[in-house]
C-alpha cells in the first residue's frame, strides 16, 4: 500500500476511533444485538455506500424473514423515488434503529406517543395515517421524501441526515446501523 493512501486510511481510522472514544459506547436496545468494531470501508462499497466511513461502534442483528422482506421493501421504494443506493442505506440504517426493521404498531406504554411502522413515524407529526405509516413502501417513501429536503445529504454522516429527518431525542444512535444497513443494500439492491 503506497504511503499517501496507508496515511489516509490510518488516518480516518483515527477519527473514527477518537469519535467513538468521545460519543461512549451506544446502548443495545433489543436482544440479540451484537457490538462489534468495524473497520473502515475501503473499495467501491466503501466510495458508493459509505463514503465516509463508519463512525463509531457498529451493531449487528440477525434478521427473519419480514425483516428481510422489510430490507427488500426498502430497497424498492427507493428505487422507485429515483433515490440510489446511499439513500437506501441511510433509510435501512433509521428503520434499523427506530424499529429493528420490524414494521411496528401501537406498543402501549412502550410507545413513544403514536409512533409506528418501520421508522417509528407519527400520524400526530403529519407522517400519515396508521395505515399508511405501517405500509412500508408508504413510510419509506415519506421517510425519503423528508431525505430529499436536506441540503447535502449525501455529503453528510448518515447519522446527520437521519436525524435531520427524523428528530430523533438519541440523533448519535443512527451511525451505529451503517455497515450493517451497507451490507444489505449490497446484498439485495440488484435482486
Amino acid at each position: 500500500m503506497n504511503t499517501i493512501l496507508r496515511k489516509s486510511v490510518l488516518g480516518v481510522a483515527g477519527l473514527a476511533f477518537a469519535g467513538g472514544v468521545f460519543a461512549g459506547p451506544v446502548a443495545a436496545h433489543a436482544a440479540g444485538t451484537s457490538h462489534a468494531a468495524k473497520p473502515v470501508s475501503v473499495g467501491v462499497q466503501g466510495d458508493k455506500l459509505i463514503p465516509h466511513g463508519v463512525q463509531g461502534e457498529q451493531s449487528r442483528i440477525d434478521l427473519n424473514d419480514e425483516q428481510t422482506a422489510n430490507v427488500k421493501a426498502i430497497i424498492a421504494a427507493t428505487k422507485k423515488a429515483g433515490m440510489g443506493e446511499r439513500a437506501a442505506v441511510v433509510s435501512i440504517a433509521t428503520a434499523l434503529q427506530e424499529s429493528k426493521l420490524e414494521n411496528l404498531g401501537h406498543l402501549g406504554d412502550r410507545n413513544d406517543h403514536d409512533s409506528q411502522g418501520l421508522f417509528q413515524q407519527r400520524p400526530s407529526s403529519g407522517w400519515g395515517t396508521v395505515e399508511q405509516i405501517t405500509d412500508p413502501e408508504y413510510s419509506t417513501t415519506a421517510f425519503l421524501k423528508g431525505l430529499k429536503q436536506v441540503d447535502g445529504w449525501q455529503d453528510m454522516p448518515l447519522t446527520k441526515a437521519a436525524q435531520t429527518v427524523q428528530v430523533s431525542a438519541y440523533p448519535d444512535h443512527y451511525a451505529q446501523w451503517e455497515q450493517q444497513a451497507a451490507d444489505l443494500v449490497a446484498k439485495h439492491w440488484n435482486k
